[in-house]
């Protein structure tokens, strides 16, 4: 054996494997590379020496071969604090992280300014750094977001939305729920119990998911012939809804439930009912949206509407490994929302 043949001392290498299933090196490639031209004889002679040799493929060489980084961009258009601070994306990237673990794909996170991803994140993602990207909590100012679609795989989590609030388009790939669904579910839950004066604590106004569930609350107040002018907008943060729940409170003395689009921002709600000496349920019934860890950490246990956000992140990691194995996945998944019953409502 020359030293040509050696990627290291001591490994096996790809000709070694050959020799020992009896067959060509090129053969023994198309195994690796999962190539449907091989019978499926010949796969279980070649990953048998596979495994007798305990060959490791050399993954950098394959890379350069295939023009392929093995690496996967999560692009997440939020700054650190609310990253971290809000179980939704420890949940979502849990389930990519899940997916990818029966990969060879690693993934890097990528934080952007909500408002405009920075040139230097173009650039990496569009300099041949990563073979594909996820892209959760879109929003419609992010642009060159909107359209990287065009110039690399991308599934988005959640439905992305276009440039001053248009539609993405047909050919977007994304994983979703049906928010204005679970909206309505929430809110009907609410008039069902005999509320009548019922708020909203919005998510941001340049969000599709937010967007929905504002939509949502209003169709089943519509429905049931309820007034939906009681609207506060927040920011899907603990603090923003607290300062809606202030909001709406001094300007509807009223109120006797709130739905609100996110579990944080209904924690921080229930704080400021709390301080102001409304009883929950009895004075204003609340209902929250996410089912995470913050509608069960407080006294008072959130009704809320569940949404498998760990699924989600499973399911986009998987439609990018698809896409980026050539095949043709469905453009759009949506996976269901449960309403789950507590103390609050």
């Amino acid at each position: 054996m020359t030293p040509a043949t050696v990627d290291s001392p001591g490994r096996p290498t790809l000709e070694e494997v050959a020799r020992l299933a009896g067959v060509s090196r090129a053969t023994v490639s198309r195994v690796i590379n999962a190539s449907p031209k091989v019978s499926p004889e010949v796969q279980a002679v070649v990953e048998a020496a596979i495994a007798e040799l305990n060959y490791v493929p050399n993954r950098a060489a394959r890379s350069l071969v295939a023009r392929a980084t093995m690496s996967i961009a999560l692009v997440v258009p939020e700054d650190a604090h609310r990253f971290f601070g809000d179980p939704y994306f420890a949940d979502i990237v849990q389930g990519i992280s899940d997916r990818l673990d029966d990969s060879d794909y690693v993934l890097n996170l990528q934080l952007t300014h909500p408002s405009s991803p920075s040139e230097k994140t173009r650039r990496y993602l569009l300099g041949g750094n990563v073979d594909g990207a996820l892209v959760v909590s879109h929003h419609s100012g992010d642009h060159f977001l909107a359209s990287i679609g065009q110039s690399l795989p991308v599934v988005f989590g959640g439905r992305p939305m276009g440039a001053a609030g248009t539609p993405g388009r047909p050919t977007d790939y994304y994983v979703d729920v049906d928010n204005r669904l679970g909206a309505v579910q929430g809110t009907r839950h609410l008039i069902a119990s005999g509320r009548r004066a019922i708020g909203t604590i919005t998510g941001p106004r340049d969000m599709p998911a937010a967007l929905d569930r504002e939509q949502g609350w209003r169709d089943a107040l519509l429905e049931a012939g309820l007034s939906d002018e009681r609207v506060a907008h927040g920011d899907f943060t603990e603090e923003g809804g607290a300062a809606a729940a202030e909001e709406l409170l001094d300007r509807h003395r009223d109120l006797d439930a709130i739905f609100v689009a996110s579990d944080l921002m209904a924690s921080g709600a229930l704080g400021i009912l709390a301080g102001r000496g409304r009883s929950v349920p009895a004075d204003v019934a609340v209902v929250g949206y996410d089912n995470s860890r913050y509608a069960t950490r407080g006294p008072i246990q959130l009704t809320t509407v569940a949404q498998p956000t760990r699924q989600m992140g499973i399911a986009m990691a998987d439609t990018l490994l698809r896409l980026l194995a050539g095949e043709q996945p469905q453009h759009v998944q949506l996976l269901p929302t449960e309403l789950i019953l507590r103390d609050s409502a």
